[in-house]
């Protein structure tokens, strides 16, 4: 049995003392994904429970609008008192979401220091090397001795957490190298640093996106990145469990995004501002069915005449849609990898055409066959055939195209990708299909 299950057991029994104890002894994760699997009157039961010094943890795991809902609940001198001894990065996210008079009061609980060290990491987009940075770090200059850097380390207090390396800077603070801590403590106590440290971790620029951060970290197996201005000089540092965090937020955007939903949407609450944020992509779908129905409604007397049309009218856009959907969704994780550039998008179009002409052949001979079989109409199975190829054409060119325009126009492709994708196949499925039936078969 899990944490969470043995607390809601304690719940359930009224053990409330118990429940306290290990509610308190959970991380602030699990505490998080607990909170948000709760209504909201269970919710601040649970809330309350917590500890005063965990608060402020959990209130960084947990989804925006949860979050705003315990904010809400709490007065300036709680929130303070909540945040005291916050990482940084971690302060930097919170105090981002926090209404302007709640922001104003935090900041001015800061000592001198941190105040200025927590501007300095606002001053970035959130979604940049600069807004996922710790700056607190530690900084040695390479001429000293390993001897001194242990001696240095020895009368700290603590060091922060998740250092594997310690960063190597000149007197401008400009970044030389790293020392892993591994070299550290296997090396010549009488070696310059200069000698052991490594220059092969190259440093990340501020103003590097989120999603390059993660591609960093991928393919040179990092667990922490030093993080530069356009000056060289060093500013903080990414650790791995900040990108974790960045890969589970895009992973959570993607799945949610696809739908016209917010990942932060909290799932509690209540059903008129859910049913509100819903209706604005439901709206935007409806428009588009229309725009097919409309062609439909133009070739109303085909139908009339042709009634088999009708029947056979749904299977040469679904058949595209499914095709356009393959080639968007390889061409919007190509962009999210990084994958495209000037050089090879051609032959990745050529590709997907070509993808989508052995496809529109292939199932054009299949479905051509099955209506013949069906209604003893041979005519009818080449019409349907030649729309299914041309759809599936126009399919593979749309799912490449839709996210590199997107892209240009700075739209995310997975909101906006399928909603176009669809309507594309709709119309040019229908027209090519009952447009094809209008001259061979009347």
């Amino acid at each position: 049995m899990s944490n969470l299950d043995k607390l809601k057991n304690r719940l359930e029994s009224g053990k409330m003392l118990a429940s306290r104890n290990l509610l308190n002894s959970l991380h602030p994760s699990e505490l998080a994904r607990l909170i948000e699997s709760l209504p909201l009157n269970e919710r601040a039961i649970i809330w309350e429970m917590i500890d005063l010094k965990n608060e402020g943890d959990v209130l960084v795991e947990v989804a925006d609008e949860v979050r705003d809902g315990l904010i809400d609940g709490m007065d300036a001198d709680e929130l303070i008192s909540a945040i005291e001894g916050m990482a940084l990065d971690d302060l930097a996210d919170l105090v981002a979401d926090l209404p302007e008079t709640l922001t104003k009061e935090v900041i001015r609980s800061l000592d001198h220091q941190d105040r200025k060290r927590l501007e300095q990491v606002m001053a970035y987009d959130e979604d940049s090397a600069g807004g996922l940075m710790n700056v607190d770090i530690i900084t040695i200059r390479p001429d000293i001795t390993v001897e001194v850097v242990l001696k240095y380390l020895r009368n700290q207090d603590s060091i922060p957490n998740s250092t594997d390396s310690i960063f190597v800077v000149n007197r401008n603070n400009e970044y030389r190298g790293a020392l892993l801590l591994s070299k550290l403590l296997t090396e010549d106590p009488e070696k310059p640093v200069s000698e052991i440290m490594s220059k092969k971790i190259t440093p990340i620029s501020a103003e590097t996106s989120s999603e390059r951060v993660v591609w960093e970290f991928e393919n040179r197996d990092l667990l922490s990145a030093p993080v530069i201005d356009n000056d060289n000089k060093l500013l903080g540092r990414i650790t791995i469990d900040d990108v974790v965090d960045v890969i589970r937020d895009e992973a959570e955007h993607s799945l949610m995004i696809a739908a016209g939903l917010d990942e932060e949407e909290d799932m509690f609450s209540p059903a008129t501002k859910s049913a509100k944020r819903r209706a604005i992509w439901l709206g935007v779908n409806l428009a588009t069915a229309f725009l097919a129905a409309s062609v439909v409604d133009i070739f109303q007397t085909t139908l009339d005449k042709i009634v088999l049309l009708a029947v056979l009218m749904p299977i040469v856009p679904s058949m595209g849609g499914v095709a356009g959907t393959q080639s968007l969704t390889i061409m919007t994780r190509a962009i999210a990898l990084g994958h495209l550039d000037k050089t090879n998008t051609k032959g990745i179009l050529r590709k997907e055409v070509l993808v989508g002409i052995l496809n529109g052949m292939l199932w054009a001979i299949v479905v051509g066959g099955l209506t013949y079989l069906w209604f003893s109409e041979w005519l009818l199975g080449l019409v349907i055939a030649g729309a299914m190829t041309i759809n599936l054409i126009v399919a593979a060119i749309a799912g490449f195209s839709i996210p590199l325009m997107l892209k240009k126009l700075s739209i995310d492709p997975a909101l906006a990708g399928g909603v176009l994708l669809t309507t594309i196949t709709d119309v040019i499925g229908y027209i090519s299909f009952l447009g094809l039936g209008a001259i061979f078969l009347l």
